[in-house]
């Protein structure tokens, strides 16, 4: 289903800068630096000194640092690996990277060892831009087989002359530009929509992740796609704090830099004070910085006087009510799309008599929430993962507009984004313009009709050219018809809103963003003696849980020696030690993350077996059926 062109679609694509003519992201800097030169871009209020760019200043920053590649011999084509967090200096070496022509890899400095290699050796790079020294010292022992031409530093350290990197040529920030102003304007580069502009790796089944190749037209899509959505423009801010090498903060970025914004960086840290002290209109987060927000709101109210606390609880359930009733005669409830004559009716009157109530509290409490987060905010977008329907309401009630969307690193990432016009909760949105959605049958991959549930399939600007070196995953991945397999089940609604009911794929995703790969985590689980057989759970929760057969055998001679009662598998005793167990066999896992520890688990009675549905014939975990059978038992972990 293509969705058709909402008149507010219209005026904001014709206020956007167009870009349609353009072959390239590095087309876009010289662009709005032509419009907004002396207007601040980049600005990271955290360093020491302060770092800002303004239009002009990023747009021949990006050109000198392409000419510095070029001094080194860098050519069209070229990988080049880029391991970096947020800061300023990223955006002008990811442009002066494609500037020159070439494609690069990113992930973030904060990776493990194991995986920056993997990305290095896996991306074919001829050179390697990191983020500073400490990084570099990570990997700089297992530089030496890899070929590597130079490294250049993000910072303008010199590191020591007895550091061993194979061969490579090292240079901090300052003498490759250096050479770029010796170099003088880059050497053009013709750039062509469809050849790959980056290289964004995610994670694989293998537990080692794969190159995904987008293009220029799949980033420059991701910009028509959002002008198409929202209206941003000079004067306004943007926080910026996911890691950039997500797609999901790289693209918001390029969108609201190609239309003039100033980007200001924060972390988890100063993002509450950042807020108040910047006054930003927009910010992409993940549901778990939305979540930290909130809790912290609730704190405040719980520390006023019980009086107080209590008048604050009336207007927020009044408030509740109050934004139910618009969503029945606007028609946004996702659980009651279609009102009667006679339910409006209801709802009208019921807005009537709450709205007096409603403007009393936003003055006494709402409007006090909204200052303490700068005062300006137009809206906020969360994805990487479903936000929790409490949010959601509370946001609503206090009046900071929440746009859910959906998407995919395969994808570049948007496919589908609610509107503002539109903003039906609990849904992911409508697709963005040129963008199909299908949902089919997993097994006869058969349509569905509209409403029902099934495995979601894409098809637009937006999706990937494939998976580097890697044919046969990109061949099951995108069919000879260009349609996307992703991996997820969901729905769409009559008005093409798409829902995503579930997962597929056995990727599980955290409500930080983060994606757990379970197989290896299980695998290392399974070393234990006392686990039998595991399943892990969590998604769209904080964190990782488990669904645990043990060993009982093993189990019980231990219960034995240690005067341990069986009858009760979730006593105390029995859960210190499998707390232990988990932890001890996960944490010595190779690429070991923090994220991959298990925290709410449960031991089960029944093991898993074909005979009762939840293995296959070679003895696989079937992921859905056991979820589907201990729904309940993983919704009860979560509650505690």
């Amino acid at each position: 289903m293509t969705a058709a062109l909402h008149e507010q679609e219209k005026i904001n694509r014709a206020k956007a800068i167009n870009y349609g003519e353009v072959s390239g992201i590095p087309d876009v800097w010289p662009i709005v630096a032509a419009r907004y030169g002396n207007h601040l871009a980049l600005y990271d209020p955290h360093t020491n000194p302060e770092t800002k760019y303004t239009y002009g200043e990023l747009a021949t920053s990006i050109s000198q640092f392409a000419a510095g590649l070029q001094r080194l011999g860098v050519v069209p084509g070229e990988a080049i690996a880029l391991f970096s967090e947020n800061r300023p200096r990223w955006m002008v070496a990811d442009q002066g990277i494609m500037t020159a022509g070439a494609i690069d890899a990113v992930r973030g400095a904060n990776s493990d060892k194991a995986e920056l290699l993997f990305i290095l050796n896996n991306s074919d790079s001829i050179g390697l831009v990191i983020q500073d020294l400490s990084v570099l010292d990570k990997i700089a022992g297992d530089l030496g087989e890899l070929g590597l031409r130079f490294i250049i530093l993000l910072t303008d350290e010199v590191a020591a002359s007895e550091t061993d990197l194979g061969g490579a040529k090292l240079l901090n920030f300052s003498e490759l530009m250096a050479l770029g102003a010796e170099q003088g304007a880059p050497t053009p580069v013709k750039l062509e929509r469809d050849r790959t502009a980056t290289l964004m790796y995610t994670s694989g089944t293998s537990g080692m992740p794969k190159g995904v190749m987008l293009t220029q037209s799949n980033l420059l899509s991701q910009i028509a796609g959002a002008s198409s959505v929202v209206n941003v423009g000079p004067e306004q801010k943007v926080l910026s704090i996911l890691p950039i090498w997500h797609c999901y903060e790289r693209s918001f970025e390029y969108f609201v830099l190609s239309q003039g914004c100033t980007q200001i960086y924060t972390n988890i840290r100063t993002v509450k004070r950042d807020f108040k002290e910047h006054s930003p209109q927009y910010m992409v987060a993940v549901p778990r910085l939305w979540e930290s927000i909130y809790d912290g709101v609730q704190r405040q109210f719980q520390s006023q006087p019980e009086g107080k606390q209590k008048l604050i609880r009336f207007f927020l359930e009044k408030g509740h009510e109050y934004i139910t009733a618009r969503r029945t005669l606007s028609g946004l409830r996702l659980d009651h799309l279609t009102s009667s004559t006679g339910e409006k009716l209801a709802a009208a009157l019921k807005l009537a008599y709450l709205w007096p109530i409603y403007q009393i509290g936003d003055r006494i409490v709402f409007s006090k929430i909204r200052e303490a987060m700068g005062g300006k905010v137009d809206f906020l977008v969360s994805g990487g993962g479903s936000i929790a329907d409490y949010l959601e309401d509370f946001y609503e009630v206090v009046g900071i507009p929440i746009l859910g969307g959906y998407g995919l690193t395969e994808t570049s990432p948007i496919t589908h984004v609610r509107r503002p016009w539109r903003n039906l909760r609990g849904a992911d949105g409508q697709a963005l313009p040129g963008t199909e959605t299908a949902i089919v049958d997993p097994e006869t991959r058969q349509p569905i009709p509209i409403g029902k549930p099934g495995l979601v399939l894409l098809r637009g600007p937006q999706v990937m050219k494939g998976y580097y070196k890697n044919a046969e995953a990109t061949a099951k991945a995108i069919d000879s018809e260009g349609w996307f397999d992703t991996g997820d089940l969901g729905r769409l609604t009559d008005w093409g809103d798409l829902i995503i009911t579930g997962r597929a794929k056995d990727t599980i995703v955290l409500t930080n963003g983060e994606n757990i790969e379970p197989t290896p985590v299980e695998n290392a689980c399974l070393r234990s003696p006392y686990v039998d057989q595991i399943m892990l759970v969590g998604q769209d929760q904080k964190s990782v849980g488990a669904l645990i057969v043990p060993n009982k055998e093993v189990l019980e001679k231990w219960a034995a020696s240690k005067g341990v009662s069986m009858e009760d598998l979730n006593s105390k005793p029995i859960q210190d030690l499998y707390k232990q167990e988990l932890k001890r066999e996960i944490s010595a896992r190779p690429g070991y993350r923090p994220d991959e520890r298990v925290g709410p688990f449960v031991l089960l009675e029944e093991p898993f077996t074909i005979e009762n549905g939840l293995l296959t014939q070679t003895m696989k975990v079937k992921r859905p059926k056991v979820r589907d059978r201990y729904q309940e038992t993983i919704d009860a972990l979560y509650a505690q």
